[in-house]
C-alpha cells in the first residue's frame, strides 16, 4: 500500500490543524473521510469532496488509515472510545500535543484495542501542511510507517520516523516547542520597545530574522558541546550573559516594558555562575538545567 496514492484515510478532528491535513488528503486524491463533534465545521471539506461521517464510529471503520488530530492525548483517547471496538486492525496515526507519558499511555491503550499506533507531531503552522519542507516526525510501529509513508507524506515533504518507542515524537515534540514561547516573547518584548519610541513593530522583522539565522547556525555547536560536556571553548561565556541582565533592566525602565519574565531565566545565568561555569560557553546553562537524580 506504500505506493498507492490512494490509499482511503479518516481525519478525526477538525480544527485548524485538523482540517489543513484533511484537506492535504483530499487534494492529494485520497480518499477522505472526516468526523468533528461540531459538524458544521466538516462542510468545507465535503465541499471539496471529503465524506462526512455523522458519528466516530463510521469514520473510524471507514479507513485502514485512521488520523486524529485532537488537543491531547487525552482528548483522542476520549474522542476514540466510542469507536474502540472498530479500531481492531486499523493503523492509528495521533498528531496532537501532550507528553510523553501520554503518548505511552495511549500507545498501551491503542493495543489494548488491537489497533497499530504511529504518533506524530507536526512542527509547523496550518497553512504549511502540504509544503515539501513541512517537517512531520513520527514514533512507534514501524510496519505502520512503512505501509503508510507516501500517504503521510502529502502532509509534508520533511516527514521522519524517529524510532521504535511510541513517545519518541512526543519527546521531541516538546524538547524542541520549549524554545518557541520564549523567542516569541523576546520579539514582543523588542516590538514593544521600538514602538515606545513611535516606531512600528515591522521595523524589526528583518533585523530579528537574521538574529534567529544566527542563531540556528550557533546550534550544532552548542549540542556538539553538551553532548561531549565540554564547554571551555567559550565564544559567548555565561558571564558575558551576566553582565547583559542589567542591560535588560536598563531597557525596561527606559521604554517602559515589562522584562519582569526573564528574571528567571537571569537567575538561571546567576546560578551557573555560581557553580563555576562563569567562563564556560552560555551551553553549561544545560547542567543547571539538569536535576539531581531523586533519592532512593
Amino acid at each position: 500500500m506504500a505506493g498507492d496514492n490512494r490509499t482511503p484515510v479518516s481525519v478525526i478532528g477538525l480544527g485548524s490543524m485538523g482540517r489543513a491535513l484533511a484537506e492535504a488528503f483530499v487534494v492529494g486524491g485520497h480518499p477522505t473521510t472526516v468526523w468533528n463533534r461540531t459538524p458544521g465545521r466538516a462542510a468545507p471539506l465535503v465541499a471539496q469532496g471529503a465524506v462526512h461521517a455523522e458519528a466516530v464510529e463510521d469514520a473510524v471503520a471507514a479507513s485502514g488509515l485512521v488520523v486524529t488530530c485532537l488537543t491531547t492525548f487525552e482528548a483522542t483517547r476520549t474522542a476514540l472510545e466510542p469507536a474502540a471496538g472498530a479500531l481492531r486492525g486499523r493503523a492509528l496515526v495521533t498528531l496532537n500535543s501532550g507528553s510523553p507519558a501520554g503518548a505511552r499511555e495511549t500507545a498501551a491503550w491503542a493495543a489494548a484495542h488491537g489497533a497499530r499506533l504511529l504518533a506524530g507531531a507536526v512542527k509547523n503552522v496550518p497553512s504549511a501542511v502540504g509544503a515539501p519542507d513541512t517537517l512531520l516526525y513520527y514514533s512507534g510501529d514501524r510496519a505502520v510507517f512503512e505501509e503508510y509513508e507516501t500517504t503521510l507524506r502529502v502532509l509534508g515533504g520533511d516527514t521522519v520516523r524517529l524510532g521504535d518507542e511510541p513517545d519518541l515524537a512526543a519527546l521531541y515534540e516538546m524538547a524542541v516547542g520549549a524554545m518557541l514561547l520564549p523567542a516569541l516573547v523576546g520579539f514582543f518584548q523588542g516590538a514593544a520597545a521600538v514602538q515606545a519610541r513611535g516606531l512600528r513593530a515591522d521595523t524589526t522583522v528583518r533585523f530579528a530574522g537574521k538574529w534567529l539565522d544566527m542563531i540556528k547556525t550557533l546550534l550544532p555547536i552548542y549540542a556538539a558541546e553538551i553532548d561531549s560536556g565540554d564547554y571551555s571553548d567559550a565564544a559567548s561565556s555565561v558571564n558575558l550573559f551576566l553582565a547583559g541582565a542589567a542591560h535588560e533592566d536598563d531597557l525596561g525602565e527606559e521604554t517602559n516594558v515589562d522584562t519582569a519574565w526573564l528574571a528567571p531565566l537571569h537567575d538561571l545565568v546567576r546560578r551557573a555562575a555560581e557553580a563555576g561555569h562563569g567562563e564556560h560557553s552560555i551551553s553549561a546553562l544545560t547542567e543547571v538545567l539538569r536535576k539531581a537524580p531523586p533519592r532512593t
